[in-house]
């Protein structure tokens, strides 16, 4: 496909300076630099100055929150750019997140920034961003989630440290080294002739209805688990499947492998577990889905790879 990298979070060519990792004191002499900026993160809120990302200089107070050293996210124009957790800070009353919910539409303002800096889930942001800006909030917010959720060797239970400028944790006791996860997630595209099948998860707001998608499994390839997912949530049946485009997906640490997967069958059988609802739209139908005047289905949140690949399948951009 070859608008594949034009979808939100890919194709910005970020320099990830790995080369730099493992030398202690050359990652210490860039947090120092002038150039040099970061970005704080908030129990998995990035901060934004207006709708840009909300970076900050070395030594600013709101960095002094920091639970962790900051972990390199790599070079912008030959900047450094980093990222640090302030989970630390508790926001002043009445501004605590919403829980429980699909969407936190609560923003945290710190006393210490501009009154247009606040902590926002990046769901509500991320189409706002440049591809550059957007590669890298992408990165931390992933990066800082998995530092959170393993804080701990799971071969002996011992508390790990952190090395390897962010891109590692290693257990003092055992020696063990723990890497950053990312999970692989297929999405489909399922079309056959002029029509294309949606479905909806239960929980979901009302009327938002997205490609079906699933985690692969171990031992499987992209191809099956197309089939085999799109078997288990509707039973339909799945003969050639392509690849079209990918897309990191930081809600925590996805990665979401978009394919077109052309139907042999049509009906419809829901494990009800998986899906509340799917329903098979005409490419008329899907068009106004993404203008948002269906009466039943609503809009695709803008910088999700779902509305990307139904786009351009509407507009016949999928080759």
């Amino acid at each position: 496909m070859r608008l594949a990298e034009t979808v939100t979070f890919g194709g910005a060519g970020l320099d990830r300076a790995a080369g730099l990792r493992g030398d202690p004191e050359a990652v210490a002499a860039l947090l120092c630099a002038g150039e040099t900026r970061i970005l704080p993160v908030w129990r998995g809120k990035p901060l934004f100055a207006g709708a840009a990302a909300g970076w900050l200089t070395p030594g600013h107070a709101v960095l002094a929150e920091a639970t962790e050293a900051p972990v390199l996210l790599g070079l912008a124009g030959g900047a450094a750019r980093f990222a640090v957790d302030v989970s630390g800070w508790e926001p002043p009353v009445g501004e605590a997140p919403a829980e429980g919910v699909f969407f936190d539409p609560t923003e945290q303002r710190h006393p210490d920034l501009p009154g247009d800096h606040r902590f926002a889930e990046l769901r509500g942001l991320m189409a706002a961003l440049t591809a550059g800006d957007a590669e890298l909030v992408a990165t931390a917010k992933a990066l800082l989630g998995w530092h959170r959720s393993h804080r701990y060797c799971s071969a002996c239970g011992r508390p790990s440290a952190v090395i390897e400028a962010g891109w590692q944790r290693r257990c003092p006791d055992c020696g063990t080294r723990h890497f950053p996860r990312t999970d692989p997630v297929v999405i489909m595209l399922v079309t056959r002739g002029e029509r294309t099948l949606l479905g909806r998860s239960p929980g979901w707001p009302e009327g938002m209805f997205s490609c079906l998608a699933g985690f692969m499994e171990p031992g499987e390839t992209i191809e099956a688990a197309v089939r085999r997912e799109v078997a288990e949530e509707t039973g339909v049946r799945i003969g050639r499947v392509s690849y079209l485009a990918s897309q990191p997906w930081p809600y925590p640490s996805s990665l979401m492998i978009g394919c077109l997967a052309e139907a042999e069958s049509e009906a419809i059988m829901l494990d009800p577990v998986e899906l509340e609802a799917a329903v098979w739209l005409s490419r008329e139908e899907a068009a106004r889905v993404l203008a948002g005047d269906h009466p039943t289905i609503r809009r695709p949140r803008r910088g999700a790879i779902a509305g990307f690949l139904l786009t351009h399948w509407v507009a016949d951009r999928l080759d």
